[in-house]
């Protein structure tokens, strides 16, 4: 293998053209063999490694300075900067994470996760360099859609004026997540078809120096790009064309199914399935927003880039039609986007992944709670999980539930769901987010009958004495299996209640539990640190309630598996029933 020979960046430069076009072709094997045992980012992977090889033949990593966008491209720079024993050797594979790490490599400077940060990473970069006098090129890689966000137009204005070496790649494969959305990916189309000789070009509007390459999927000419870039005085931009999923026939002709896979995707083809599809949270939030959309033109669902997560694929889309719009990956202009919506007399359903909503606050906080926008907000994954420490998901409680005017539900079934849904929907007194429950559907066959419009109203849902569980969202049933624990051991019933609300305190409820109750358990999938679990603390705190507290510690965990995870923060019934057992000589 050619790749026997690559152990650091500067080893490419000894290479010949025929070797670097095999060297990508080992890669791109390993890339796909990996991606399909383990999952991970294949299709915008696949479409880098040519540009990648170049780049690193051309520039001196580390000491120039590459930062990488939402790292759905660095696969391949892994290979290449010591990492390559995580794509060779199966046993492997998870030693590495899937996006950039410090912790890993000195070729990387940043943990990055999330989109649009690249260009103002590589601005401060850039600008650290200047006040040190060092003379170091700095690069910013940028693709999949990421120029849509925020943060990468700001980043870009102040690029701009840097007056010193900067250099934006932007790999253009006309994709993002899903399709690209927006103007801007008009302009990048006119650059495309006009092999970047446009008079109408954004970046130059900027005051960025443009050049444009059409094929970066091609090695030698990549390797000129980068030299006619290498060493610029001033912000430089890079516009190049390459293909999503390159070199692998399904991943190229389906980007969007392709752009991330689950471990076996590729030993079985996408077919659209006869059979019914299995009811889960996905199938029943489409069902709702179509039958809406039907009967009420003001119904709108939104969703910033990830249509895949909630299930709304090409179908659902064609069928909403205009009551849908993917805004690309900008969840800071979604929130801001839905809140007008709402205040206009329309019906927004916005969906967004918790990793994602820690993007939102300041538009949650301004522009849709202090305006008091009736908007519904659904918010996905949130829950403790064993997922990389870019996209945990247990830290949107304490987030969205401590803003004024924001009611924030914790369904723990489908019925409670639905009943949630239709109520956030046609109300028009507060936004509302509801937390849509993670991990094994459940269904109690029993329509939810709750006035979700009287606020912050528990329910006891079986009454007990000495002990009483406060089971959250996702650990209603945790609670209702640490109680069968209790009694079983201990020889009485707990009292168990669901809470249903994360934003306030049903105080008559709590009030009538000191009557023949010592203890108050709190369980919640996510984060302590100002989460709902503390709420009950601080409203007992003057009395002689004890209130035990369980979720997560405020940490970012890395692909620990959640077992492991439940066992450190004692949640299981066993570590419950032993928690409880050592307070208990003095209380019950």
């Amino acid at each position: 293998m050619i790749l026997d020979k690559i152990n650091m960046p500067q080893d490419l430069k000894t290479l010949s053209a025929d070797e670097l076009n095999k060297l990508a072709d080992e890669m791109r094997a390993l890339i796909i063999k990996k991606a399909n045992t383990i999952g991970g980012h294949l299709g915008p992977n696949l479409g880098i490694i040519e540009a990648t090889i170049a780049m690193h033949y051309v520039f001196n990593c580390p000491e120039d300075k590459i930062v990488f966008d939402v790292s759905h491209q660095c696969y391949p720079h892994k290979i290449l900067t010591g990492r390559k024993e995580g794509f060779l050797n199966p046993e492997n594979y998870l030693k590495y994470t899937g996006y950039t790490a410090p912790e890993e490599s000195v070729c990387d400077l940043f943990k990055v996760g999330h989109t649009s940060t690249s260009v103002s990473l590589a601005a401060g970069v850039a600008k650290a360099r200047d006040l040190a006098g060092s003379k170091e090129n700095v690069i910013a890689i940028i693709g999949d859609g990421s120029l849509s966000g925020g943060e990468a137009y700001e980043g870009l204005n102040n690029a701009a004026v840097l007056n010193s070496n900067i250099i934006i790649v932007v790999n253009d494969n006309d994709m993002s997540i899903a399709e690209n959305q927006g103007g801007l990916y008009k302009n990048l189309e006119l650059l495309r078809n006009t092999n970047g000789k446009a008079e109408n070009n954004f970046f130059k509007t900027l005051g960025f120096e443009y050049f444009y390459e059409g094929e970066g999927n091609n090695i030698e000419r990549m390797i000129k790009a980068f030299k006619k870039v290498k060493d610029t005085k001033c912000p430089t931009v890079l516009h190049i064309k390459t293909i999503k999923g390159l070199g692998l026939a399904d991943a190229d002709k389906n980007r969007e199914i392709y752009h991330w896979i689950l471990p076996g995707t590729l030993d079985k083809k996408p077919e659209i399935s006869s059979a019914a599809p299995v009811e889960d949270y996905n199938t029943i939030t489409k069902d709702f927003i179509l039958n809406k959309a039907k009967s009420d033109p003001s119904i709108i669902a939104i969703n910033p880039a990830t249509p895949g997560v909630f299930g709304f694929n090409k179908d659902f889309r064609k069928q909403m039609g205009q009551q849908y719009t993917d805004v690309a990956i900008s969840e800071e202009h979604a929130v801001a986007y839905a809140s007008a919506l709402a205040k206009c007399g329309a019906k927004p359903i916005l969906c967004i992944m918790s990793s994602f909503i820690q993007r939102t606050y300041d538009q949650l906080s301004q522009d849709l709670c202090l305006n008091n926008s009736p908007a519904t907000l659904l918010v996905y994954w949130g829950a403790i999980s064993g997922a990389d420490c870019t996209h945990l998901g247990c830290f949107d409680i304490p987030l969205i539930s401590n803003i004024p005017n924001m009611v924030y539900l914790a369904p723990t079934c489908k019925e409670e769901y639905l009943s949630m849904l239709e109520w956030s929907a046609e109300q028009s007194d507060y936004p509302v987010a509801i937390r849509v429950p993670f991990g094994k559907f459940v269904t109690t066959g029993v329509k939810d009958e709750t006035d979700y419009s009287i606020l912050n109203l528990f329910k006891i849902t079986q009454s007990g004495e000495n002990i009483a569980i406060i089971g959250v969202g996702n650990f209603y049933h945790l609670a209702l299996d640490a109680a069968a624990a209790i009694e079983t051991k201990l020889g009485f019933k707990p009292t168990v209640i669901n809470p249903g609300f994360l934003t306030g305190l049903d105080t008559e409820c709590l009030e009538t539990l000191k009557k023949n109750h010592n203890i108050v358990i709190t369980l919640e999938d996510g984060v302590l640190d100002g989460g709902f679990g503390e709420k009950i603390s601080r409203y007992y705190g003057s009395s002689d309630m004890k209130v035990l507290n369980f979720g997560a510690k405020k940490d970012f965990t890395d692909r620990i598996p959640v077992e492991e995870l439940y066992q450190r923060y004692h949640l299981t019934p066993e570590l419950i029933l032993e928690d409880i057992e050592n307070i208990m000589p003095a209380r019950v």
